[in-house]
């Protein structure tokens, strides 16, 4: 298998990546043959996984853009993946000039080919660390220089903890990055869930299959439980629902019927 020229030295490409897979999903040229190959499977039981990857990118842009109407202007975004068209810095910048913005991965690829879309833009940073380990990730220097944790952020979680497992404690995890943030700040969250997915959940199953197969395996959270990880924080209308019905801007019903598979929300710190 020939190694592509922006793939970092050290990385196995004979094994699949989630973020490279989701990629893949929303049109990207970042992923290798093993991911599209997984990509397939999984779209074998789940033919519309690009219109949910698609949903989740066009909930993470309204929430972005409701952040800035509040006046937050620093953005944390953990499991961030492989840099996409409409990225958080682009969405906060086009209102907020002043936006700072810390992309957070640990997929080497997804950080390395983050670093060359960020280039020399001083306000903006792509850093390796994984959501399980908020204290490493919260003493990086690029967080403790552009972040500014005294001053209201705002944490997006999107598409990522669907891939923590409980034997991770998610809960626990998500609790320490509540803690470290000020009154006001913003989490921004979306969750895969079988809730509202237009397969029966045996199809579902498959795909959750391919992904345990690759040992990337993805937890399908019910309501109840997607709901915990706001603990600590006020949900900001219309709380957590379906990605299209938040603060949509063009009519829900005109989407397709995959995109209102897994919940989105936001909450607000105390």
């Amino acid at each position: 298998m020939q190694r592509p020229a922006w793939a970092p030295r050290g990385i196995d490409i004979s094994v699949p990546s989630p973020s490279r897979v989701y990629d893949y999903y929303l049109g990207g040229s970042h992923n290798f043959e093993v991911d599209r190959e997984a990509a397939r499977r999984a779209m074998g039981f789940l033919p519309g996984l690009p219109k949910i990857t698609q949903a989740n990118r066009a909930f993470m842009r309204r929430a972005v853009r409701y952040a800035v109407s509040e006046g937050v202007t620093r953005f944390l975004d953990v499991g961030s993946g492989i840099p996409a068209f409409g990225n958080v810095h682009e969405v906060a910048r086009q209102t907020a000039p002043e936006a700072r913005v810390v992309y957070v991965d640990h997929d080497p690829v997804a950080v390395a080919h983050g670093r060359a879309v960020i280039g020399d833009d001083r306000d903006t940073a792509f850093v390796a660390g994984d959501l399980r380990s908020p204290a490493a990730l919260l003493g990086t220097e690029e967080v403790r220089s552009l972040i500014e944790l005294n001053l209201p952020i705002a944490l997006l979680t999107v598409a990522v903890l669907h891939f923590v497992e409980e034997s991770d404690d998610p809960y626990a995890a998500m609790a320490e990055l509540r803690a470290a943030m000020a009154p006001g700040s913003l989490l921004i969250l979306t969750h895969a869930s079988y809730e509202g997915i237009p397969v029966p959940p045996e199809q579902a199953g498959g795909a959750l299959d391919v992904y345990e197969s690759i040992r990337s395996p993805l937890m399908m959270r019910s309501r109840d439980e997607i709901a915990r990880f706001f603990e600590g924080y006020d949900m900001v209308d219309p709380g957590l629902v379906p990605m299209p019905n938040w603060r949509p801007d063009t009519p829900p019903e005109d989407e397709d019927p995959f995109a209102f598979s897994g919940l989105a929300g936001v909450g607000r710190a105390a």
